[in-house]
């Protein structure tokens, strides 16, 4: 039978309809589980080890929550970018991962009808909002994620209808009867999961044929196994412009899934599984794709898990080392693929700017040095870490302002909030440094003596500064906003200023007494001032703490 052009155009219009709510159903769907669950994301992050068992169960659960086995290894990219974990880790989480996607399609391989489903988001959204007590309000954050399951079932709907009138078309019969072939239909699989960069949605657009009748049970099985090597693209993208090890995590993932597809399809070619299959859930063609999805991805990871070591060294083998050592100027603990996962791109903001502290405290430590005995390769490096302060300062406040407009709970929002002053703060310390160093030189340069008493003032209120920084960097770090730590800090800036304004009175003494000459007195009350400055800023840092824990105290 031929059907017009219109209905072709009609059909193909429906399809990429049902496709594109479909997608975003699914989009919605797993945005909403990561802000439900984000904060278990991130302790679950912290969970991974070393055992291949329990690696593989933190991927399956992670990726359960985000639905999609490709945001999880495109996370993994991020994480072994950023050097926060190790190749070996990732290998497990990966396998779990695969596992975890057949969640998803087992949820596809169940009907509903999707006028029933608006109604149930509606009764929901409409309870959550008008008629749930208030202290249930924060149930509200689960309506992101009935929303998009229903959407996804509106969107299988729609193509399962859209593809109805082509089942009596001779002409898109004949192009799938060329499908009979393994290698074809898993290259189709591949292709088509690889365009669209979802193998949940190939898989949506693939039920419907199947239905049909349009596409038999074992052409089907081959184009499932292709479906899995398609979703590897995504991180495979991922890694443009990554290091040699992250790259290696999208190999490892590639790796896995094309073997279990060999494995797979010699299996299939071998052994009447597609029988078997259809015997676990007779005239249920969407639940035997579901249970073949689960069989593929399970057996690959039984099969494979003792190698996984093995898959690692091809990984290093297949992808090899530039050679090229690493720039400085680089954030080392945050990675733009880390903005997937908004709690988690906050904890590594937070060590990003815990490292520009450390930076910071070095520089104010080598710059006094230089002031005692200068040294020009100090001088060297208080220049180098300076241009490095300004980088990290640029970047993270970057970054912070996107993670600021993501989804993140009451505590992550205050804690990004406050790194905004706290950087501002680091980086102001670098600068006093800096200042430090220069009037460093000139004392160097022009020979200028200081009486053993001047020296010996400049050197107690150095060490002062440098508690009151080394204090407030410890605070910052552990979130310590208790009210014996802070009141310390305080106390240590007030006997800072206090010690400063006695100095700068001494000072003048010494010059009415002619013990001091213009030229030092300059470069003494330079380096007074700059001083009493780092203390203020250490102070800031320190107090930053109960910013971050206290919403009226956020700007």
């Amino acid at each position: 039978m031929e059907i017009g052009f219109s209905v072709i155009a009609t059909c193909v219009l429906e399809l990429l309809a049902g496709l594109g709510l479909f997608l975003y159903g699914m989009a919605t769907m797993s945005d909403g589980l990561e802000r439900v669950a984000g904060r278990q994301l991130k302790g679950l992050l912290g969970a991974v080890t070393k055992n291949r068992a329990t690696q593989v169960v933190l991927g399956f659960v992670i990726t359960v929550l985000m639905q999609s086995s490709s945001a999880t290894t495109v996370m993994l990219v991020g994480f072994v970018n950023a050097g926060i974990m190790q190749l070996s880790q990732a290998v497990g989480i990966i396998m779990g991962a695969n596992i975890g996607t057949t969640v998803t399609v087992l949820m596809l391989s169940v009907k509903l009808d999707f006028h029933i489903i608006f109604c149930f988001i509606g009764c929901v959204v409409l309870f959550m909002t008008m008629f749930a007590p208030k202290r249930f309000r924060k149930l509200s954050d689960i309506v992101p994620v009935i929303f998009g399951v229903g959407a996804l079932f509106i969107g299988m709907t729609f193509m399962s209808d859209a593809m109805k009138p082509l089942r009596d078309w001779q002409g898109f019969k004949d192009a799938l009867a060329a499908v009979n072939n393994p290698i074809v239909a898993v290259l189709i699989g591949a292709g088509i999961t690889a365009l669209i960069q979802s193998s949940a949605a190939s898989i949506a657009i693939l039920m419907p044929l199947a239905e049909l009748g349009l596409i038999d049970l074992q052409m089907c099985m081959f184009i499932l196994f292709g479906q899995n090597i398609g979703t590897c693209i995504t991180a495979v993208l991922a890694c443009v412009g990554a290091s040699a090890t992250s790259r290696r995590v999208a190999c490892v993932h590639l790796l896995f899934n094309i073997i279990g597809t060999i494995i797979f399809i010699i299996l299939a070619l071998l052994l009447p599984m597609h029988t078997w299959i259809a015997r676990i859930a007779p005239d249920n063609i969407r639940m035997q794709l579901s249970v073949t999805h689960i069989f593929f991805n399970l057996g690959t990871t039984v099969l494979l898990l003792p190698f996984a070591g093995k898959l690692e060294q091809l990984a290093c083998i297949l992808i090899r080392d530039g050679g090229k050592a690493g720039e400085a100027m680089k954030l080392e603990h945050f990675d733009t693929r880390m903005l997937n996962a908004p709690p988690v791109a906050a904890e590594q903001l937070f060590n990003e700017t815990k490292r520009m502290g450390a930076i910071a405290k070095a520089n104010f430590a080598r710059a006094m040095e230089c002031f005692v005995q200068w040294d020009e390769d100090k001088a060297a490096e208080v220049a180098r870490n300076e241009e490095l302060l300004d980088f990290l300062n640029r970047e993270i406040t970057t970054y912070l302002v996107e993670v600021k407009g993501l989804d993140l709970n009451e505590q992550d929002t205050l804690l990004v909030g406050s790194l905004f002053h706290v950087i501002n703060d680091m980086e102001r310390v670098g600068d006093h440094s800096l200042n430090i160093l220069e009037a460093a030189q000139t004392r160097y340069n022009e020979e200028v003596k200081f009486t053993p008493k001047a020296a010996a003032e400049l050197d107690d209120l150095s060490g002062r500064v440098t508690f009151q920084l080394e204090r407030a960097l410890e605070l910052f770090a552990a979130q310590d906003n208790s009210p014996a730590a802070l009141r310390q800090v305080e106390d240590n800036e007030q006997e800072i200023d206090d010690i400063t304004e006695a100095l700068r009175q001494h000072h003048v003494d010494r010059l009415k007494q002619h013990k001091c000459s213009a030229k030092n007195g300059m470069i003494y009350l330079d380096i007074l001032t700059n001083l009493e400055r780092i203390g203020d800023h250490a102070e800031n840092i320190a107090t930053s703490v109960e910013k971050a824990q206290n919403p009226h105290h956020v700007a």
